[in-house]
């Protein structure tokens, strides 16, 4: 009995000792943790300034609404290069054409890699083509997509009327709305993608193919998912992914079923496949993958395809599929604007045939339209983050290599000193004194140097013929009393909130 007594007393001391022992090695390493999760976000020597962060966090939360424009306000305060803490992250912020124009055409190999964000590397294993690291595997993947996109698209002087075909169905599935409200993205997105879909598979999808909708549709939201506050975090704490909750969750399940059916269709769309006769992107990859079987060191494979086909989708159609959503939007919310844009039309095509790519010297005004468009709204605010390659000096500030690197676009595009009121939308600035286009220097929807979207010429091609042939056919009205908000979406890209719109065939 008391030999019992005293068994239970040392175990009750021991259980102690153990809570004890394992409390103070918790403490022990929490405090491990913080010491080195401060060292971090110390600023290196001759490092930009930029606002105080938070311990731990950094500036993350300042983030978590309308980051560009922050960033902007910020660099009224720190100037135009600044630096933030994305919660241990040291990152370098670049505002005004200036300086991006320094660093990305100056120094245009040292901004060219891409930061290795650990969402980066469990969503591409930082392969593919648009997340891929500044070297050979990116010159390959980017040499490959450039001569695809000139081979299959834009090269082809039967490319354009294969897009102004796709302009007919968009048209046409307009009018079954027979004037009355509708909400736009769902056929602006298919009539967009099935364009970049020719390329990559030589087919086009048709607007009810629910499977291609839907994958479409993840996309889109993965967009947004990797610009939100949860990315970010992740970014700085990987470990969070042990969370079963948390959008970082949603984000990497949507990936997972997007691989899955891009899997699918590239297996779909390489059937009937003669060698070194590619019909389409895949084919031409396949292609250079067995040429290159034999190099250890090339980047080919099934997987990095799956990548960049998922990657050059979502280029190809969320930026245009946006201008085109916030054009529509501009024009019934400013009628007298579409009202220049009917006369121009009017004058120039009238409505008995469909507009070329010839028609742009002749459509001045349309033009001056959607570059507005894209200046003043700002699709990709935030670009595509990028990295340095190596060490950089810019205006006297130290970047170390592999420094995280954000160009804020917006910033260029409401730059006071290459844009007059620029809060204020206005075409007639691309316009000159005799009413013709004029190209404007601080103009860089696409960005610049190296990384420049490769998809630009058929962007531009894209836009114009789509919005002249809505143009022509349409006016556009918002439903009675039902103006929508010009508060953008955020993400990775600034989409417009779904709104209701009327499409009136016009009477010319």
């Amino acid at each position: 009995m008391e030999s019992t007594g005293r068994l239970t007393v040392l175990l009750k001391v021991s259980y102690g000792q153990a809570c004890l022992y394992l409390g103070s090695l918790l403490i022990i390493l929490l405090s491990f943790l913080l010491v080195r999760q401060l060292v971090k976000q110390r600023r290196p020597r001759g490092f930009p300034p930029g606002p105080t962060p938070f311990p731990i966090i950094g500036n993350i939360l300042s983030l978590a609404s309308e980051p560009h424009v922050y960033m902007k306000k910020q660099s009224e305060i720190h100037g135009q290069i600044f630096s933030l803490d994305l919660g241990g992250i040291s990152t370098v912020v670049l505002n005004g054409y200036d300086v991006v124009k320094e660093c990305l055409v100056h120094q245009s190999d040292v901004f060219a890699d891409r930061p290795s964000l650990p969402l980066f590397e469990k969503m591409t294993k930082m392969g593919g083509l648009l997340n891929a690291k500044y070297g050979r595997g990116w010159v390959e993947h980017r040499k490959l997509a450039v001569n695809s996109f000139r081979y299959f698209g834009t090269g082809q002087k039967t490319f354009e009327n294969k897009i102004s075909e796709e302009c007919l169905f968009f048209v046409d599935a307009i009018d079954e709305h027979k004037g009355k409200p509708f909400d736009p993205k769902h056929l602006v997105t298919n009539a967009v993608s099935n364009v970049t879909n020719l390329i990559l598979f030589g087919n086009r999808f048709t607007y009810d193919d629910h499977e291609f909708r839907h994958m479409i549709e993840i996309f889109s939201e993965n967009v947004e998912l990797a610009a939100s506050g949860w990315a970010f975090l992740y970014n700085a704490f990987p470990w969070i992914e042990i969370l079963p909750f948390g959008k970082h969750q949603k984000l990497f399940r949507n990936a997972t079923a997007v691989y899955v059916f891009l899997q699918q269709i590239i297996e779909r769309f390489a059937q009937g496949r003669t060698r070194q006769s590619p019909r389409h992107y895949i084919d031409a990859y396949l292609d250079e993958m067995e040429q290159s079987a034999g190099d250890s060191a090339a980047s080919f494979s099934q997987e990095n395809l799956i990548f960049s086909v998922g990657e050059l989708i979502i280029a190809g159609t969320e930026t245009t599929t946006n201008a085109i959503r916030w054009a529509m939007l501009y024009m019934a919310l400013y009628p007298s604007v579409q009202e220049k844009v009917h006369r121009e039309i009017d004058q120039v095509l009238g409505n008995s045939r469909p507009p070329t790519l010839e028609d742009r010297l002749r459509l001045p005004y349309l033009e001056a339209v959607l570059h507005e468009v894209l200046r003043f709204c700002n699709v990709v605010p935030l670009g595509i983050f990028r990295a340095t390659s190596g060490d950089a000096l810019v205006r006297g500030y130290s970047i170390p290599r592999s420094t995280l690197v954000i160009t804020n676009l917006y910033s260029v595009h409401f730059d006071e000193k290459y844009w007059s009121h620029p809060d204020v939308f206005s075409p007639e600035r691309f316009l000159d004194g005799k009413g013709n286009f004029n190209r404007r220097e601080a103009f860089l929807p696409f960005s610049l140097g190296r990384r420049h979207c490769l998809g630009e010429p058929l962007a531009r091609m894209e836009m114009f013929l789509f919005f002249s042939s809505l143009m022509q056919r349409f006016s556009l009205q918002f439903p009675s009393g039902a103006v929508p908000s010009l508060t953008p979406k955020l993400g990775m890209t600034l989409q417009p909130l779904p709104y209701a719109i009327c499409a009136t065939k016009r009477q010319q």
